[in-house]
């Protein structure tokens, strides 16, 4: 059995979670919202509220250092997976995620925490016309991406712990899917572009492979190898869910932007469950 603690039991975090502890795993749980408090105590995670201060100076909000300090007492593990949510391109209040995780630093340092897992994603490598691997250098451009830049920096540079990277392509799975976002819109850009998605289902069984085979301070992409293009992809999902087309344009600009995933494939030993998409 092994200890874990994950930082934010969402769309990803939860079901993350109800598999680990179907593995025989003891695992906390945070969330930021005391309504869900009773929901992962239901699905046997031992919960905690955690809300990381936005500001310098550690905690904020009613929040108190000893539920972060509890919430990674004992635990051998930490999964980050809290997303930026950031949407305007530059401000000082946009540091607000990157100060997040530098006010969590120093509880983890203290704690027992010898690994850590961070959950990130493909825009740290910004709008390429390229093949993308994890050797390619990082070119964000947008807030969030910068942020989470920054962020995986702090956590790879800290010699008190292990972290290993998860570069996720664009999250699909159970009630989450952007054909829904684009059914029945028109002048959609970027037609001929290529999809890099990543199913839920995927994203957590590559965790449990790290865990299990001991994969730490690695850097891994995680996106599908299956890149049709946009225009072609969404509108097949669209017929397969009686949604409204959407329209492409082809005079709107057009990315060919490649994840490779393959150091995933072959460091990790893993198949992606391609029916899924």
């Amino acid at each position: 059995m092994i200890k874990i603690s994950i930082l934010g039991c969402g769309w990803l975090g939860l079901p993350l979670a109800k598999k680990l502890i179907e593995k025989g795993n003891s695992i906390k749980g945070s969330t930021t919202s005391e309504n869900k408090l009773s929901i992962l105590k239901d699905a046997g995670i031992n919960p905690f509220l955690v809300i990381l201060s936005e500001v310098e100076g550690i905690l904020e909000n009613g929040d108190s250092s000893k539920n972060i300090t509890d919430f990674l007492a004992e635990s051998e593990i930490l999964i980050i997976d809290i997303p930026p949510k950031l949407r305007a391109v530059s401000s000082d209040s946009n540091k607000a995620f990157v100060q997040k995780i530098e006010n969590l630093i120093p509880f983890i340092e203290k704690s027992s925490i010898s690994k850590v897992i961070f959950v990130s994603s493909t825009s740290v490598y910004g709008d390429e016309n390229e093949f993308i691997t994890e050797e390619t250098t990082l070119n964000p451009d947008t807030e969030s991406g910068k942020q989470l830049v920054l962020a995986e920096a702090i956590l790879q540079k800290n010699q008190n712990f292990e972290t290993t990277i998860l570069r996720f392509g664009g999250l699909i799975g159970e009630n989450r899917h952007p054909v829904k976002f684009l059914a029945g819109k028109e002048n959609l850009e970027n037609p001929d572009a290529p999809i890099n998605l990543i199913h839920q289902n995927d994203c957590i069984a590559i965790i449990e492979e790290i865990i299990n085979q001991s994969k730490w301070n690695e850097v891994f992409n995680v996106a599908a190898p299956f890149h049709p293009t946009r225009e072609d992809y969404y509108t097949q999902k669209a017929k397969e869910q009686n949604l409204v087309l959407p329209k492409f344009s082809s005079e709107k600009s057009n990315i060919k932007k490649i994840i490779l995933s393959e150091k995933t494939e072959t460091i990790l030993n893993y198949q992606f469950k391609l029916e899924n998409y």
